[in-house]
């Protein structure tokens, strides 16, 4: 694994890269970045930022939303996926947030992820977005990147949370994040776009993997080549052993020359 120096030279570059990496969900307040995070497991930030305009018109804040019911929530969010699920956790944490916490989203690891429905990464996601609060989030673009590069190791989100934040300092950390998941949606995808990347030769899985494999490949491809061209030749010297013999053969039969090679027949004759 790189030592937390490599690992931030090489984060250094991929924010050069991605300069305007952040949340693409839309929202407001911590309360609409909490909704819009539930909804996005198993989505997609565009498909959820195409419901939640009217689901935030609709229910203004934890209040509204801990009067709703599934029935009425469903229908609204059913785009999103599991919207059965996304609905009970929704309107369980909403009426969390009322009767623990005032309405207001807590600004806490702790408090957040004993809300329903709300794990580490959407914790992580609402503090550092949208209450100041140093947080890192791993989904699988982060996992899949950090892994890859070799600034993280294991398939464990906290694990590698925790390992990130080792090696970063806490004001970057979201940015960070932000910045893993472009780079996993844009170029570090499950099919990587290597010559596109901008720590191509930093990167662990490029020496060990995609550029092993070029090597393979050229070199495949250079003993075909090879192959092919020594295949040309002897036909080539076959063809000519066959044209030389096919000319002896009718010079014989002509008879200007004596099957040994010696003078000719008719001369012999005189």
């Amino acid at each position: 694994m790189k030592t937390p120096r490599e690992t931030r030279e090489i984060l250094d570059l991929l924010e050069s890269q991605h300069p305007d990496a952040d949340t693409e969900l839309d929202y407001r307040t911590p309360f609409q970045l909490l909704v819009a995070t539930i909804l996005s497991a198993q989505s997609t930030d565009a498909r959820v930022n195409m419901v939640t305009p009217a689901l935030f018109k609709r229910y203004k804040d934890a209040r509204a939303l801990a009067r709703a019911t599934s029935a009425e929530l469903e229908p609204q969010i059913h785009s999103t996926g599991f919207f059965r699920a996304k609905a009970k956790s929704l309107i369980g944490m909403a009426q969390a947030l009322v009767k623990a916490h005032a309405g207001e989203v807590p600004a806490s690891m702790e408090a957040l992820v004993e809300l329903p429905g709300v794990g580490r990464k959407t914790a992580n996601v609402v503090l550092g977005h949208a209450l100041g609060v140093p947080g890192l989030p791993v989904d699988r673009h982060v996992l899949r990147v950090s892994n890859r590069i070799g600034i993280a190791e294991g398939d464990d989100p906290e694990v590698v949370e925790q390992q990130l934040c080792a090696a970063m300092p806490s004001e970057r950390w979201t940015r960070t994040s932000d910045t893993l998941i472009l780079h996993g949606r844009r170029i570090c995808r499950p099919k990587p776009l290597c010559d596109q990347c901008a720590v191509r030769d930093e990167c662990d899985y490029f020496r060990l993997v995609i550029a092993r494999a070029r090597d393979g490949k050229i070199a495949k491809i250079a003993k075909a080549a090879h192959s092919a061209k020594a295949a040309k030749a002897a036909k080539a010297a076959k063809a000519a052993a066959l044209a030389k013999v096919a000319k002896a053969a009718k010079v014989v039969k002509t008879g200007t020359v004596s099957p040994r090679g010696s003078k000719s027949v008719r001369t012999a004759r005189r």
